[in-house]
Order: C-alpha cells, then sequence, then structure tokens
C-alpha cells in the first residue's frame, strides 16, 4: 500500500461526505423511526428514545455504508465486471448481498464459521455466493482479501473505508433530524464504523457513548493503549461485534470525539434483549441489544437532565432465542 493510500484512508468524513451520502444512498435505504418511551417502560434510569435502525433494509444498519460504497465506486467508474467482495460476521455481508442484487451486480460473502444461521439465511436470500470459514471475522477477511486480488472484485470493507464511515453517519444525521434535543446517544461497538459515522456526524454537539460486550472490547482496549490493536473476540455478540481491532479511520474520530467507552456482560445483552421483546415486542439480536444494556445494567448513569438516545441497530438473530 502507499502511503498515498494510507493518507487518503486516514481521513474520516466530514459533515459534507455525509450530506453527499445520504443523498446518493436515499433511494436505496429507509429512514428508521424512533421510539420515545417513558423510563418505566424498560426499567431504565431516565426516559429513552430508540433508534429503530433493526428496521433498516436487511435487518441492519449496514446497507447505508455498503451503498455509498458502491454506489461512490459505481459514479467514479471504478465498479468492476466482477461486481463486490465483502468479509463479514453477517450482517455486514447480508447489506452487501442486498445492496448488489438491488443494483443488479455479483457478490460474493466471506464469513466466519461463527456467523449465525439466521444471519447466513438472510445472506443467501440476496443471492450473493457465501464462503464460510475460518474461527473469526479477521480470518475471513483474509480470505475475501486473497479473493478479490485474484477476481478484481471490488473489497467492501464493513467497517475502515471513508465511504463506509459516511454511510452509517448518514443514521446520525437523519437522527438529529428527528431528534435535535438528545445529548448522549449510546452506541454498539465492533469494528467501529456506526459509531464513527455517528460521530464524526455529531462532532462535539452530542456525547457518543460506546458499549462493547466484555468479550470483544476493541475500542475500549484501543483507547486504552492509545492506537488500535487485537483484542479478544468472544461472547453473545460476536458475530456482529467481534472485529479483531478498530478501524483506524474510526480510532482518529474516536481520539477527538468519544470520550467514554463501556463495556456490557453478556447477562446484561441478553437482559436488555428480553426486555425489548417483553415490553415493546422488539426482536433485536445480541449485537443490537447492547447499547441498551449499558443503560439497564448501570455501566451508563445518565447525568441529571440528560436526554438519551440508544441504537438499537440489528434484528437477524432468530426469534426463539429471544421469545
Amino acid at each position: 500500500m502507499s502511503e498515498e493510500t494510507v493518507t487518503i484512508r486516514a481521513i474520516p468524513p466530514d459533515a459534507a461526505a455525509i450530506r453527499a451520502a445520504a443523498g446518493r444512498i436515499a433511494p436505496w435505504v429507509r429512514r428508521t423511526p424512533l421510539l420515545s418511551l417513558p423510563a418505566a417502560a424498560l426499567g431504565t434510569p431516565c426516559d429513552v428514545t430508540l433508534k429503530l435502525e433493526l428496521l433498516q433494509a436487511s435487518g441492519s444498519f449496514k446497507p447505508r455504508g455498503a451503498f455509498n460504497r458502491i454506489l461512490s465506486a459505481r459514479a467514479a467508474g471504478l465498479l468492476p465486471p466482477a461486481g463486490v467482495i465483502a468479509a463479514s460476521g453477517g450482517n455486514h455481508g447480508a447489506a452487501v448481498a442486498y445492496a448488489a442484487r438491488a443494483l443488479g451486480i455479483p457478490a460474493e460473502i466471506f464469513v466466519p464459521e461463527i456467523t449465525s444461521p439466521a444471519k447466513l439465511a438472510r445472506i443467501q436470500s440476496y443471492g450473493a455466493t457465501l464462503v464460510q470459514g475460518g474461527a473469526t471475522y479477521d480470518e475471513a477477511r483474509q480470505a475475501s482479501e486473497a479473493r478479490a486480488a485474484a477476481t478484481g472484485a471490488l473489497i467492501v470493507h464493513a467497517y475502515d473505508q471513508p465511504e463506509v464511515l459516511a454511510g452509517q453517519g448518514t443514521l446520525a444525521l437523519e437522527l438529529e433530524e428527528q431528534a435535535p434535543e438528545l445529548t448522549h446517544i449510546l452506541v454498539a461497538t465492533g469494528g467501529g464504523g456506526l459509531i464513527g459515522g455517528v460521530a464524526s456526524w455529531y462532532g462535539e454537539r452530542v456525547e457518543v457513548i460506546s458499549v462493547e460486550p466484555e468479550g470483544c472490547p476493541t475500542l475500549f482496549t484501543a483507547l486504552r493503549e492509545g492506537y488500535p490493536v487485537p483484542a479478544p473476540v468472544g461472547g453473545v455478540a460476536a458475530d456482529s461485534l467481534g472485529a479483531r481491532q478498530v478501524g483506524r479511520l474510526m480510532f482518529e474520530v474516536a481520539r477527538r470525539n468519544i470520550g467514554t467507552a463501556l463495556l456490557v456482560p453478556d447477562e446484561a445483552i441478553r437482559a436488555a434483549q428480553k426486555a425489548l421483546w417483553e415490553q415493546v415486542r422488539l426482536v433485536a439480536e445480541p449485537g443490537g441489544a447492547t447499547a441498551l444494556a449499558a443503560l439497564l445494567c448501570g455501566a451508563f448513569v445518565p447525568p441529571e437532565g440528560a436526554r438519551v438516545g440508544v441504537v438499537v441497530c440489528g434484528s437477524n438473530t432468530d426469534p426463539g432465542s429471544v421469545v
């Protein structure tokens, strides 16, 4: 990789890039709704506004970044005949497969052995070629990059590309239009594409708080060490939040705009899933319920007067595992 390429990749998206992404992807993604709940509804310490991104096309926030990456390449004349290729724990793969089908291009998706049957089925339902192997997302990523080198397909990275971060940042643009009063927003973190995009949009206007499972402490570890480093991968949310380390792009954003990185146990994540189902009849996957878990278990204690938003970011799970 050249020094010039490294420099380009090290520049996170700004507000203009996120606005441009919003216009680009608008015909292809959903504007997801909010659900505002009093504290008593879920047992949270304050009223809470849920951003229901689990209702996004393909069941997670991921189409925002996937469409922006692919459409940007197509507009620049850089979309190859081989189509697109991606590595994923499941949700990103489903999003890339969904976007590829919508745009009429081939897609090949690499996933690790831990990917859930629900996510495998979702990817296959969109007609992509599915390759499963390797114990972790990182092993699937390496296999996908070798395959892309052989075929010439466009790599759509799960979190560490400017176009992907800008696409994910459109969620925050949308959320600020819907709920401009929010002061704190909790976001689940894996590789960091979502929270990197959200924090890129908000800057210092809102406190963006990272929430990770104890078994996948990628950003927590990176902030402690001062740079992205490999972290453990395990627990109930590993198929969606189990990146080996955070992306370099989002880490540049995190150093400036994410002051708090919280960890929650698997038991709290399961409890958040159960609360979402029993109280508001939403089926969230473990990763999708992780941000809410921080409020329910006390990992995040909102200051007096806080107006708190929580991104519920994914629904790709077997409903029987929640109900």
